[in-house]
Order: structure tokens, then C-alpha cells, then sequence
């Protein structure tokens, strides 16, 4: 700690010691096609930011934030309503749906002006929310990023947990800064917000963007419950997608890989050369025609793979280079001013 630090003043006034204690936490929940779970979701959340409120844990300026992903069902229905029963509830609405992603990145860069740290949690709840006494408590312990991590994976399906082991340990190989069975269950600082805050790429994987601020972190570990209202929206496809997101965003090595590729068919080619010289002299000509087809096919295959990962990075900086927004603010309903409606993209 810098020598005199207490003295420093944070957002809200105050020195930053007291701020520590009891501090402006803004909850940020994404929200897509959720008419089923939201409303019990949200009194479950409202009756925790109470009692952390009435515990003195945080401030009373503490704020709840739902970010409905352009869902085509009820969902920003009820976050309208709920805004108007309760002071705590703010809103934000995607004009279309832009990803589980943008709309916790949407959420946290809102807040960030409003408050002292955020807590991201998914809609269903699935998370165990008695866990965020203790992100809160790594915060006031001086950590400008909690990481919350998963205790096991038994509420997964035998699919899921394979393929979430293998997607771990292919972004540690690849060189991501992950922790392995992370969630987008975390809290962040506003330092921590301001830093994200200049993190400009479309193809986002906050995941392993988080991990590589670099700010003071910690972890928590937490319990998941099964679902209890609607179905899942992280479909298979759009698993795949947070995977090669999260590959081509942060590693070149599937690029050398294949380099090597080329290197080891170049022998494979050079091999096979000699192979049907040597065919041609000895006069068996037709026994090398199933040598031939192969060396076509594996070939062949390895051209078309390696294109195939050479194109996912040409196509991912294509969309960067664009520079569009991520997403756009179709509604606000908020109490932190007196603007609310379209009119914000970023």
C-alpha cells in the first residue's frame, strides 16, 4: 500500500479505507429470454441486497441491473415493472441480441460510474448467491478482482463436463490466463472497470481478458444449483463460439500449428515422392495407386484444416477492423438520473 493512501478520497467521498467498508455494489445480471426465472431471480436478489444493506456491508445507493439481451419473449416487461415497484432496479435493453458477453460487459461499464465494484451473476440464479458476502469480503481484503470459481461440476451433464474439461485445458495450452472451471460469476473494482474499460476488441472473452489486467486478484468458490425455472439459453453452438472466441482472441498458436502442419506434409510429400519413384523403376505402378489416393486425401485434409483456422483470424480481424459498436442501447430505465429511453451505443 502507498504510504498515505487512507487519505486518498474514492467516487462516492470519503477516504478509501472507508469506502472499503461499505461500498456502492451494483449487481449486474444479463438477461436473455428469461419470463419464467426473472421474477423470482429478482426477489431472491432484492431480499439478498437488503440484508447486505441492513448488515452495513454495502452502501444504500446499491443498485441491481438487468441487461435483457434483446430477448423476444416477456422479459423486459417484467424488468419494466420491476423498475417501477422498486428504486433498486435498474435497466438496460439491447436494440438485438449481441451475446451473453456484451451484455455483462454492457452492464459493468454502466455501473461503473454509479458505482464501487460490480458483481456479475446469470439470471437463473444457478449460482449460489450467499457466495457474495465473500466477494465482497476479498474486496474489502484489498483485491481489485474476485474470480469466482466453481466447486465441482455435477449439476453438468456428462457432455458438458467433458467438453468444459477439454476447453480448459486447450486455452491453458494455447497460453490463455484462465482459471480453470471459471465463471462469469466475479466481481471487479472500479479500477478494475476503468482498466476493462479500454479493452476495444468485438470478440469478446471477458474470461480471459479479466485474468490479463493484471490488477491485485482472488478467488472464491462457490456452489451450483440445478435450474429451476425455464431451460438453459448457453446452447451447443453458442458454446462453440465462446471457445473459438476465446482461442483466437488470445493465442497464435493454432497458426504455427499450422506451419507445423506444412512442415510435416512437406515431408510426408517428399517421402511419398521417392515412394512412387521408386514404384515407377520396380515397375509397380498400380500397387502405388492407393498410396497416391491416400497422400490426396491427408493431403488434402490438411490444406483444407488449415485454411479453415487461417480464415477464423482473417474473418475475426475483418470484424475488428470494422470497428462497430458492440451494442445499442434500445431503453434505459434507471434511477441514477433522470434520462431514460433509446439513444446509447458503445
Amino acid at each position: 500500500m502507498i504510504e498515505g493512501e487512507q487519505k486518498i478520497t474514492g467516487r462516492r467521498g470519503g477516504t478509501v479505507e472507508e469506502n472499503r467498508k461499505k461500498g456502492i455494489l451494483y449487481i449486474v445480471v444479463p438477461c436473455y429470454n428469461e419470463e419464467e426465472a426473472l421474477l423470482t431471480s429478482a426477489k431472491s436478489l432484492l431480499d439478498k441486497l437488503g440484508a447486505l444493506r441492513e448488515s452495513g456491508i454495502v452502501s444504500e445507493k446499491s443498485r441491481i441491473v438487468f441487461v435483457d439481451d434483446g430477448s423476444r419473449d416477456k422479459t423486459w416487461e417484467l424488468i419494466t415493472q420491476l423498475y417501477h415497484e422498486h428504486w433498486e432496479i435498474t435497466g438496460l435493453r439491447f436494440a438485438h441480441n449481441r451475446g451473453h458477453q456484451n451484455a455483462i460487459l454492457a452492464g459493468m461499464l454502466y455501473a461503473k460510474d454509479y458505482c464501487d465494484y460490480t458483481i456479475t451473476i446469470d439470471a437463473d440464479l444457478q449460482q449460489d448467491i450467499n457466495a457474495l458476502s465473500l466477494f465482497i469480503e476479498e474486496y474489502e481484503s484489498g483485491s481489485e478482482v474476485v474470480f469466482g470459481v466453481r466447486n465441482s461440476r455435477n449439476t453438468d451433464g456428462f457432455f458438458k463436463r467433458l467438453s468444459a474439461t477439454v476447453f480448459y485445458k486447450v486455452m491453458r495450452f494455447m497460453g490463455a490466463n484462465i482459471y480453470e472451471n471459471s465463471a462469469d460469476y466475479r466481481l471487479m473494482s472500479a479500477k478494475a472497470l476503468d482498466a476493462l474499460s479500454e479493452y476495444g476488441e468485438v470478440n469478446l472473452f471477458l474470461r480471459g481478458i479479466i485474468p490479463d489486467i493484471g490488477l491485485k486478484s482472488s478467488v472464491v468458490h462457490f456452489d451450483v444449483f440445478p435450474r429451476m425455472q425455464g431451460e438453459s439459453k448457453y446452447s451447443l453452438s453458442k458454446m462453440m463460439t465462446l471457445a473459438a472466441d476465446g482461442v483466437t482472441s488470445f493465442s497464435i498458436k493454432p497458426i504455427r500449428m499450422v506451419f507445423g502442419m506444412g512442415i510435416l506434409a512437406l515431408l510426408v510429400g517428399v517421402g511419398m515422392v521417392i515412394h512412387i519413384v521408386y514404384e515407377h523403376y520396380f515397375g509397380y505402378t498400380i500397387d502405388g495407386w492407393s498410396s497416391i489416393l491416400m497422400s490426396i486425401w491427408v493431403l488434402g485434409g490438411a490444406v483444407l484444416l488449415s485454411l479453415g483456422i487461417i480464415g477464423e483470424y482473417v474473418g475475426r480481424n475483418y470484424l475488428e477492423t470494422k470497428r462497430r459498436p458492440r451494442y445499442y442501447f434500445w431503453d434505459v430505465l434507471s434511477h441514477d438520473n433522470t434520462q431514460s429511453g433509446g439513444g446509447e451505443n458503445l
